[in-house]
């Protein structure tokens, strides 16, 4: 069992209905649009995807559609050991809210979280940029 780790959940306001915005950023093909770690691309391989990305070619796992705003993805990093990302996106009025939990990982110093940290709000600033154009 692990004992539980620090976790930051990052949010970005975005002026775009609920509906609309999930059925953007559902589709993996979309995620390397606001996704700056995925922003060399996705390809899809017998069902899988891969991206390429400063760590080399790594197999993502996208949730499948829903109906509850969930956007959770795996990011398969060596063999048997992944990272999960949770992702949401939740109805504020009449636009919605995006929210990235962001879970520090083993042996990761306080600058590296940071850092992460700040590359996920500049993907969600991204992510809200996108879907306020559409």
């Amino acid at each position: 069992m692990h004992a539980p780790t620090e976790v930051r959940h990052l949010s970005q306001t975005i002026a775009c209905p609920l509906q609309r915005a999930y059925a953007h950023l559902c589709v993996p093909e979309h995620f390397c649009q606001w996704a700056s770690g995925l922003a060399s691309g996705l390809e899809q391989v017998d069902g899988q995807w891969f991206a390429s990305t400063p760590q080399g070619r790594l197999r993502i796992e996208f949730s499948p559609a829903n109906s509850y705003g969930v956007l959770d993805h795996w990011v398969h990093v060596a063999p048997g050991h992944s990272v999960y990302v949770p992702l949401r996106l939740l109805a504020n009025g009449d636009g919605s809210e995006l929210i990235l939990s962001l879970f520090r990982q083993p042996g990761m110093s306080d600058q590296q979280f940071e850092a992460d940290a700040q590359w996920v709000q500049r993907d969600l600033q991204a992510a809200r940029q996108l879907l306020e154009s559409l």
